[in-house]
């Protein structure tokens, strides 16, 4: 008993002797160094979550620039409000005691304007729309079909989206506003671009007939590419 109780009291010895070799310092960072890699373990497994709790309506919004994915968190205990637009926080408010109302934000390059409405349905339930440009989201995408063309073409790999606004006479690319030169022709106008090493331009022609107007069309290196449907 007594050399069990001895080799107790050794290795309790070596033990103390142990820490009073470490620097208090030393210690205090690596119980530091444990809690700051603990914190980041837990942000990167499970921070999306945080931003997942109150998610309640996502859209998808196709403009010259690009198409935009557009979500909306919206708190019904808190009254929070938050919108993410590309995966990016565009505005967030903390806190708002009436739960109705709307939230006015920008979209892409072309900072178009955008509201998201929030209306009562019944109790506790919540309807959730968004406008673009004051119209409805339906009416916006139905017009824009009417303003704009669109074009989608793999080249060198990479594919683009080409989209002509006939208002303006405005082409994009892949959310780049192209540098243009526009001529006339015996039968109509071109209006002239490159991408990369490829001659592109987008012909105009009138179809003879009142309710179509004018026709556009894409010619990328001498070959017609069809219009895309959105």
């Amino acid at each position: 008993m007594n050399l069990l109780t001895f080799l107790l009291d050794f290795l309790l010895f070596c033990f103390h002797s142990m820490l009073i070799g470490l620097d208090l310092d030393q210690l205090v960072a690596m119980a530091s160094q444990e809690e700051i890699l603990y914190e980041d373990e837990l942000r990167s497994r499970y921070g999306h979550l945080e931003k997942m709790t109150d998610l309640v309506a996502v859209w998808e919004v196709a403009l010259s620039d690009g198409i935009h994915k557009i979500e909306f968190e919206h708190g019904t205990t808190s009254g929070k409000r938050v919108v993410y637009v590309d995966g990016k926080e565009a505005l967030r408010r903390d806190w708002m005691f009436k739960l109705v109302g709307k939230e006015t934000f920008s979209v892409g390059g072309t900072e178009t304007k955008a509201t998201i409405n929030i209306d009562a349905v019944s109790g506790f339930a919540y309807e959730y729309t968004l406008e673009i440009n004051g119209k409805s989201l339906k009416k916006y995408m139905e017009n824009r079909s009417k303003t704009s063309n669109t074009w989608v073409i793999n080249l060198d790999g990479v594919d683009c989206r080409i989209v002509l606004e006939k208002d303006t006479m405005d082409i994009w690319c892949n959310g780049k506003k192209m540098e243009t030169a526009g001529e006339f022709v015996d039968d109509g106008t071109e209006t002239h671009f490159t991408i990369g090493d490829h001659d592109c331009y987008i012909k105009a022609v009138s179809s003879g007939k009142r309710r179509e107007g004018i026709i556009h069309s894409l010619i990328v290196d001498e070959t017609e590419i069809p219009e895309a449907a959105e």
